[in-house]
């Protein structure tokens, strides 16, 4: 492994770095047993997003169901964002939200669900998963896989096409997007449009050159990536035996598979193993687009979304996202 000088961040997001100082997601800050207050800290700096927000002026129709869990496991919440006004099925997104298996719930990252969703006429299926580490591997990917096969079996009544669900991500959320991808893969069901993974966590091993370039830089550094497999895998972490469907760069066939669109900043831990995941995609024969955003760290988008970066890095997705639909 060769790991050089780490790439520059691009000048126009420096500020939002800076200010992400001090926080406790910024380089070589966090720390296990700071979970739990960074859930508290958390939430109290972000307030959840409302009913009525999530309307957007009576644009979609806000609904939530409790849907059959994995077997042994609790009922698995889903937040169901129809749009109004619309007669016969649409497309829908399959939102599996980030926060690096430990933060986070059905209205984390919806908002930029709703931005394509509002472009495109798509109902947002938004799945609140158990986190880690109270709830480890198999846990969080059982409940999203469970929620997704719910929403296909039922997509008559929910108004939703069951040929043209896209599951979606970013960071931990991408992870498991491509995480029951692989598994409808192997189970034959359900059926999955697409798949878009921003800047999925993928690799529990934690070596690529790229984890080790951004050891205590950034957003979501080296270390806080390995608390957060940890937390999922406990000491099985970066060991032989750890499954797909709990980091599916360890899966050995990628053929088969829905298309992709994969992104990541070329400044972030991720940057290798999502680049080796769309290469792998393409030696088996796959369909995958891939983007990495010169000189963005992780989540780059939702720190300095008026960036020209975050605006480009806002846009692809979207595009994609069109092209998808049309086949």
């Amino acid at each position: 492994m060769i790991a050089g000088t780490p790439p520059p961040f691009d000048p126009e997001l420096a500020p939002a770095l800076e200010a992400a100082k001090g926080g406790p997601l910024s380089g070589g800050r966090f720390t296990a047993d700071m979970i739990t207050v960074l859930r508290a800290g958390t939430a109290a700096r972000t307030p959840p997003v409302t009913d009525d927000e999530l309307r957007r002026g009576g644009a979609f129709e806000i609904s939530t169901w409790h849907v059959p869990g994995p077997e042994g496991a609790p009922d698995v919440p889903l937040l169901i964002c129809r749009p109004a006004r619309t007669s016969g099925p649409v497309p829908a997104v399959y939102h599996i939200h980030g926060g690096g298996m430990i933060l986070g719930d059905n209205r984390t990252g919806i908002t930029g669900m709703l931005d394509l969703a509002e472009k495109f006429t798509l109902t947002v299926v938004s799945v609140d998963y158990r986190l880690a580490p109270e709830t480890p591997h198999p846990g969080p990917v059982g409940d999203c896989y469970a929620g997704l096969a719910w929403t296909a079996k039922n997509a008559a009544e929910l108004g939703i096409d069951a040929e043209r669900i896209v599951v979606a991500g970013g960071s931990a959320g991408g992870g498991l997007s491509a995480a029951i991808t692989l598994m409808a893969r192997d189970r034959g069901t359900p059926a999955i449009a697409g798949q878009l993974l921003l800047s999925p966590m993928l690799d529990d091993r934690n070596d690529t050159p790229s984890a080790v370039q951004m050891a205590g830089r950034g957003i979501w550094d080296r270390g806080a990536n390995e608390i957060g497999w940890t937390a999922l895998l406990g000491d099985a972490r970066g060991g032989p035996d750890v499954p797909a469907y709990a980091a599916p760069a360890r899966a050995s066939d990628l053929s088969g598979l829905p298309p992709a669109y994969i992104d990541v900043g070329s400044a972030e831990t991720f940057r290798d193993e999502a680049v080796t995941y769309a290469s792998r995609i393409w030696q088996a024969g796959g369909d995958a687009e891939l983007h990495v955003w010169p000189g963005g760290f992780h989540a780059f988008t939702g720190f300095a979304p008026q960036a020209a970066l975050s605006k480009d890095a806002i846009a692809a997705p979207a595009a994609w996202l069109r092209r998808l639909l049309r086949r």
